[in-house]
């Protein structure tokens, strides 16, 4: 049988494109996923990404598909609903994540009726469930310069970041900057939010952003692990997902979250420590429950 099928992608120029930039989208969400999942910040990253399209509906009314605009109309959206929702949690009893959820859901509606009002042939699809095989110079320089500002900013604050996320407290007395930290923390990923919005959309970029951590997370106790071994399993996985696509003619987004969602159920599975099937076949040592029996009959245990 020949293998020409399998060598097949890499002769498109669209797929080598596609595939750069995959690599660059998934490495860079992969480590930064290690922080979002020992902060806990998935339902940020989930508002985030949703907010990310009325900014984009705003730049393409008024600007059209100009790369930069969309680029410049995502950022401010996904502050602007980052900011309100500390001014609604910090002026009423409303709590943070409450305010966050209600102010991502209007977000994205909001974005989904201005789109409607666009007069360009707009696929909204693209923005919800990303296209990939789409990519032009400017997405790949975008793509290219948002990885080259959150790897390195990432890999040279790792111990503060980690400080804060573990013991905010005894962080602040040692005078790192908490709360600057944590907003810079949430500026990082509202820039890898739109780094991915051209990949797999706004709706599945969240299981891009999670899986490679959570999947790490049941292999390993040691977060540069996480960091640096999630960053190489979003990357490869990413590009499975997109040569996948292609070989069976399915979206490409999809695909991409599966073939992540895919990895992560074998290792909740078949982690060697914390695996449910490895846990149920592993045999039952008894010396424990011998140990009670011994300490039951031992007179001077009474």
């Amino acid at each position: 049988m020949s293998l020409t099928w399998l060598f097949e992608p890499f002769r498109h120029e669209f797929m080598q494109r596609a595939l750069f930039g995959c690599a660059l989208i998934g490495f860079t969400n992969g480590a930064l996923s290690a922080f979002i999942v020992i902060r806990r910040l998935a339902l940020m990253a989930d508002a985030m990404a949703h907010s990310l399209l009325p900014g984009v509906a705003v730049a393409l009314l008024l600007f059209g598909l100009a790369p930069g605009t969309l680029f410049v109309g995502a950022l401010v959206a996904a502050l602007l609903v980052a900011f309100g929702t500390q001014i609604i949690s910090n002026s009423s009893r409303i709590k943070e994540d409450t305010a966050l959820g209600l102010l991502f859901a209007c977000s994205f509606s909001l974005g989904l009726v201005l789109i409607s009002f666009s007069r360009l042939s707009v696929n909204v699809s693209d923005y919800l469930f990303g296209n990939i095989l789409g990519l032009g110079d400017a997405d790949l320089w975008s793509i290219y310069l948002i990885s080259l500002t959150v790897l390195p900013m990432l890999v040279a604050l790792e111990r503060p970041l980690l400080l804060t996320v573990f013991e905010p407290s005894v962080a602040a007395s040692q005078g790192v900057p908490v709360k600057t930290l944590k907003y810079l923390l949430m500026g990082l990923l509202v820039l890898s939010m739109i780094s991915s919005l051209q990949a797999v959309g706004v709706i599945l970029a969240l299981g891009m952003l999670i899986a490679p951590a959570a999947t790490i997370y049941l292999l390993s106790d040691s977060f540069t692990s996480m960091f640096w071994v999630g960053g190489i399993l979003g990357c490869v996985g990413s590009c499975m997902g997109l040569l996948i696509s292609f070989w069976l003619n399915l979206p490409s987004g999809p695909c991409i979250v599966l073939v992540l969602g895919i990895i992560f159920l074998l290792a909740y599975l078949f982690s060697p420590k914390y695996g449910i099937v490895t846990k149920l076949l592993r045999p039952h040592h008894l010396h424990e429950a011998s140990l009670a029996r011994w300490k039951r009959r031992d007179p001077t245990q009474m």
